[in-house]
């Protein structure tokens, strides 16, 4: 899951913030929604599924959202007002040199033995992009904890 601020409306002392929310599944089903949090309550004005969504999943939607989003505007207040008004996503903290490289080994061969996107299976463990996951993916290729992508001739 991802939350991070989209943008930001003050007047006088009131702020009215929105967030893009995107919960991606092992099964490679999502769920992205726009939320909005003004004067201490929240609301969702849109909501987008691959697959759709059942009624009965589209009113656990708030569950689902609820304590990242919370995370998520408290991040958004403390960075506002260290970094001159812009927000920062947190990330895991994703240990760097070999023993990531073989954590993201683990978990592309871990992805890929279940029948999910070990790519994807990467960006959900490091909380990285889809070109910084690939990235680390190379540098375990290189490393020799996963097989090479091509047969060299």
């Amino acid at each position: 899951m991802s939350v991070r601020p989209a943008w930001e409306v003050r007047e006088n002392q009131d702020a009215t913030r929105w967030f893009d929310v995107r919960l991606a599944f092992t099964d490679g089903a999502c769920v992205d929604a726009l939320a909005v949090v003004t004067g201490g309550s929240v609301g969702v004005e849109e909501v987008r599924a691959e697959p759709a969504l059942s009624l009965d999943d589209l009113a656990v939607l708030a569950d689902w959202i609820e304590e990242p989003l919370a995370e998520a505007c408290g991040a958004a207040a403390q960075t506002a007002g260290s970094h001159g008004g812009q927000g920062r996503r947190a990330r895991q903290d994703w240990p760097r040199g070999a023993e990531g490289r073989w954590l993201v080994a683990q978990e592309y061969r871990a992805a890929q033995r279940n029948g999910s996107d070990p790519v994807l299976a990467v960006m959900c463990a490091t909380g990285h992009s889809r070109r910084t996951s690939l990235r680390l993916i190379g540098q375990a290729r290189d490393a020799g904890l996963l097989t090479p992508r091509r047969a060299r001739r």
